[in-house]
């Protein structure tokens, strides 16, 4: 059996609570010997998942400054100074340009883009105070790298998420703080579902043919699968990527590269 990486590291992987990513991850890091807390709005389910995959359930509202800092305290009191967090929470939202509403532009960014930078300079401020060296994971998108017509707000918040992520860690990078993103590609969640749901309502498809397509124009051959992208989670936590300092990550299936 391998050594494990992440032995006795405190993670932190908000938007954790559904069968998504942020469970996969935090379940890979469990493997690997961190103590795991997971952040979500849902209370209810964050305490069932935690429960399921032997980590800590914590409410957040990562919209919220006083949630955001209520978390951690919770967090440190359990298990200590986060030393990895993986800023997985965000929302999704598909419509024209044209029929973009002010509420719709609010919600997405409030959370991929306002709770991204706000709880990433919580637990940055909270490392540095107590002299803890860090990885910070900040999961894109693919919808980052390029824009598209339905999905306007959307790419637009994952674009300033890499853009945080480099900033971020060329300014961190000096307090022994390492920040790098991940952007998936198409990854066969029931967020999906929605996505589908809302493309068959927009571009005039049958339920299901929207996810076809894009699964089978992916270069390796399929969506991807949340466990696709707990290897590079785990890199990105681990010594390995010491020396990987502002980047993301494309982790897609060949869909986009740079």
């Amino acid at each position: 059996m391998s050594a494990q990486k992440l032995t006795d590291r405190v993670a932190l992987i908000t938007g954790g609570g559904g069968p998504g990513i942020g469970r996969a991850i935090a379940e890979r890091y469990i493997r690997e010997g961190a103590k795991v807390a997971i952040a979500d709005i849902d209370a209810e389910l964050v305490q069932q998942t935690a429960a399921e995959i032997g980590g800590m359930g914590v409410t957040v509202d990562v919209t919220d400054q006083d949630s955001i800092t209520a978390m951690l305290d919770q967090v440190e009191a359990s298990l200590g100074t986060v030393s990895v967090l993986v800023n997985n929470a965000a929302v999704f939202n598909l419509a024209p340009l044209n029929d973009i509403t002010h509420d719709q532009y609010h919600a997405v960014f409030n959370v991929n883009v306002y709770g991204v930078l706000f709880t990433m300079q919580a637990v940055a401020d909270r490392m540095i105070a107590a002299g803890v060296r860090g990885n910070i994971i900040n999961m894109a998108s693919q919808a980052g790298r390029r824009g598209e017509p339905l999905v306007a707000v959307y790419c637009a918040s994952k674009a300033a998420v890499i853009s945080l992520t480099q900033s971020a860690g060329l300014g961190l990078i000096k307090h022994g703080i390492n920040v790098n993103g991940i952007a998936p590609g198409v990854v066969d969640t029931p967020m999906w579902d929605t996505v589908d749901a809302q493309f068959a309502k927009y571009e005039d498809l049958e339920l299901g043919e929207k996810k076809k397509a894009v699964g089978l124009a992916v270069p390796y051959g399929r969506m991807g699968q949340v466990d696709d992208l707990t290897g590079a989670a785990v890199f990105l936590a681990s010594d390995d990527s010491d020396y990987v300092v502002a980047q993301t990550l494309n982790v897609d299936g060949g869909n986009w590269m740079s």
